[in-house]
């Protein structure tokens, strides 16, 4: 039995060698039979598989310091008979696992598959596991199952593709972290790392960089900009504090130039981080990093934020980080009128325009460039071809953005993704020249979070929606989240617009959405270049005030139940479809002088309500009364007001 599973250890080890893990050029550590990484081999010390302790571990045991947070685990048997115990279902979903120990013991010893995911189990407590188990003696009669157990669940399943397809056979490392991070459960943990680490880099920089709020964006922008260099990514601990600044620059004025845009972009693009590469507290070494701090930076981002990015291509992580700083802000959160959009609402745009491959996508306030990152990924998941790929890339998203700090910040995260750079403009959207070049590109969908608040009547937030839809070609469709006030308080550009275009759709968002920030906001769907009729053309509303996310203490507004996929589904197919339903959404003709959302024309679903909705409401009415001195007081008697 023991010459026989060598065999199958030597199937596994030619899969592996053919998809490349033993490339010297690769990172891909291999042990087998034991490990000396510290997490696992604590975790291996309780994993004997005969149930009498001792140390037990799988055949292969594959890591990468690049993902950290992954380990691929595989456990060989020569017989297929001993594949798996029974339904494999079963076994991961856990039940089978809560027989008497002596039981489960024979079990795992002798089953890849149950003893694959004894191991799994033991060491998802630290580290994401793609468990394999094989079993045979040759490739073309071998069964591989192949299961994930993400970081700190109680069961394993099977490992499915991006796409949705059960993984049956074994992938190149980056393949298989790629479709293993799409599971739900990784990229909620993912994310949550990351917001973590963002509050504690925001405290880093505080204290020991001395960086502006302005620069702590740019700072972190930039050094990933800097590691997309290989060898900048390998060196960078090499070079002495002083001297690790000028690199710095320099790689990211390497990486800006590489981009096939006209040199006065390229400059304007470097030159918000010039004040970076000469600021004082930088180029120090301590004694708690006498590498220096910059050098520490580029550490931490280089080991929690790059992985990342590498595989969430529609995740703005630059956007987040200065969403994030934000919030430890001191001054007005709402300064120059920047509320980001958060992901989830980038995403539902997308979904809302239906983003197809052979569309071009417009937005006159990129900001950090969220929308363009979102419609960018719906649009490649629709490509079959590399030519398809490249047309989106070179001339499917077009961006303006005024503030230079924050165009820099857009261009570097289309630099990540390499692409788009090449549309981004930097100065006033309702600039004459400006305006001029965009229309020349012919955008058919338009996405747009526009500057809240403004002071100048001229920059009212409906004005910077007609100016996007006037910037669309005929039949486009323009889609804007603004504040209510947008939607029910009577304003001239809302009989502009309704000239020249239609409202096609109101939504009314949740109260909450842009927590800590309390502005209300809706979104607007329109038809651009097509006068709205206004004596036959029913507008659709939806009541979206329920999203599935929760205010959290430490991580703001978050999908803590993983209820906003089905959410946003079920929106999205009432919009496509146009349908009315009692309580959530409407049809209403309205014209220019009327109330947009649904708040005003919807019905009520009294089925649904309780006692206690209706105890609520009248306590919210009349403390609403009292607070606004509209109470009915009685009136005094004479010995009173004597």
């Amino acid at each position: 039995m023991a010459k026989n599973e060598r065999k199958t250890e030597n199937i596994v080890r030619d899969e592996l060698r053919r998809l490349g893990y033993y490339d010297p050029a690769s990172d891909i550590q291999i042990e087998e039979q034991k490990t000396n990484i510290a997490t696992l081999k604590r975790a291996f010390r309780t994993a004997s598989k005969s149930g009498k302790g001792g140390v037990g571990s799988p055949e292969f045991i594959i890591t990468s310091p690049s993902t950290p947070d992954f380990v691929i685990l595989v456990e060989c048997k020569a017989s297929i008979k001993d594949h798996a115990s029974g339904d494999i279902g079963g076994i991961t979903g856990g039940g089978a696992l809560a027989e008497n120990p002596a039981a489960r013991a024979k079990r795992v010893q002798r089953y890849a598959v149950d003893g694959v995911l004894h191991y799994a189990s033991l060491v998802a407590k630290d580290v994401n596991v793609i468990a394999v188990a094989v079993s045979g003696e040759t490739l073309a009669s071998s069964e591989i199952s192949i299961f994930l157990h993400s970081k700190g669940t109680l069961s394993a399943k099977l490992l499915t593709t991006d796409k949705g397809a059960v993984v049956s056979g074994f992938l190149p490392w980056d393949e298989f972290i790629r479709h293993a991070s799409f599971d739900p459960r990784v990229q909620r943990l993912r994310f949550d790392e990351l917001m973590a680490f963002s509050h504690d880099l925001h405290d880093f920089m505080r204290d020991h960089a001395k960086l502006t709020e302005s620069e702590k964006p740019l700072l972190v922008s930039g050094t990933l900009i800097a590691l997309r260099n290989a060898p900048f990514a390998k060196s960078f601990t090499e070079y002495k504090p002083d001297e690790l600044q000028k690199e710095w620059m320099r790689v990211i004025k390497t990486e800006i130039q590489k981009a096939e845009i006209p040199q006065a972009k390229k400059d304007n693009m470097a030159q918000p981080y010039s004040s970076i590469s000469v600021h004082p507290e930088l180029g120090k070494s301590t004694k708690a990093y006498p590498k220096g701090i910059l050098s520490e930076l580029v550490k931490q981002l280089n080991e929690k934020v790059w992985p990342f990015l590498s595989i969430y291509h529609d995740f703005d992580v630059v956007g987040q980080f200065y969403g994030e700083f934000l919030k430890y802000t001191g001054g007005d959160k709402k300064a120059l009128g920047i509320v980001l959009t958060p992901r989830h609402i980038t995403e539902l745009f997308s979904l809302l325009a239906n983003v197809g491959k052979d569309d071009t996508v417009l937005d006159i306030c990129a900001g950090t460039g969220g929308f363009l990152i979102s419609a960018m990924h719906q649009m490649i998941r629709n490509t079959a071809t590399e030519d398809e790929r490249k047309r989106i890339k070179a001339h499917g998203l077009i961006g303006v953005e005024q503030q230079p700090n924050m165009f820099a910040l857009a261009a570097s995260n289309m630099i990540l993704r390499g692409d788009g750079k090449a549309n981004l403009y930097q100065g006033s959207c309702f600039d004459p020249a400006i305006t001029e070049a965009i229309k020349k590109h012919e955008a058919n969908i338009g996405m747009l979070n526009p500057p809240f608040s403004q002071s100048d009547e001229d920059l009212h937030e409906l004005y910077f929606t007609k100016h996007m839809l006037d910037c669309l070609k005929e039949g486009g469709t323009g889609i804007a989240v603004v504040p209510m006030s947008c939607a029910i308080a009577p304003h001239a550009a809302r009989n502009e617009i309704l000239k020249y275009h239609t409202l096609e759709a109101v939504m009314s968002l949740p109260d909450d959405l842009f927590y800590p920030v309390g502005t209300v906001v809706c979104i607007m769907v329109f038809t651009a270049h097509k006068p709205h009729d206004q004596s036959n053309k029913k507008t659709w509303f939806g009541y979206w005030k329920n999203d599935g996310f929760v205010k959290t203490k430490k991580r703001g507004r978050i999908d803590l139940r993983g209820e906003w996929q089905q959410i946003r589904d079920r929106w999205v197919e009432h919009f496509r479809n146009r349908e009315v339903h009692v309580g959530e959404c409407v049809t209403k003709r309205v014209t220019a002088s009327d109330e947009w959302c649904a708040e005003a024309y919807m019905e009520t679903d009294y089925s649904v309500l309780a006692q206690k909705d209706y105890r609520n409401t009248v306590k919210q009415y009349l403390i609403f009364q009292l607070m606004n001195d509209i109470l009915p007081l009685p009136e005094a008697s004479e010995e009173e007001l004597a």
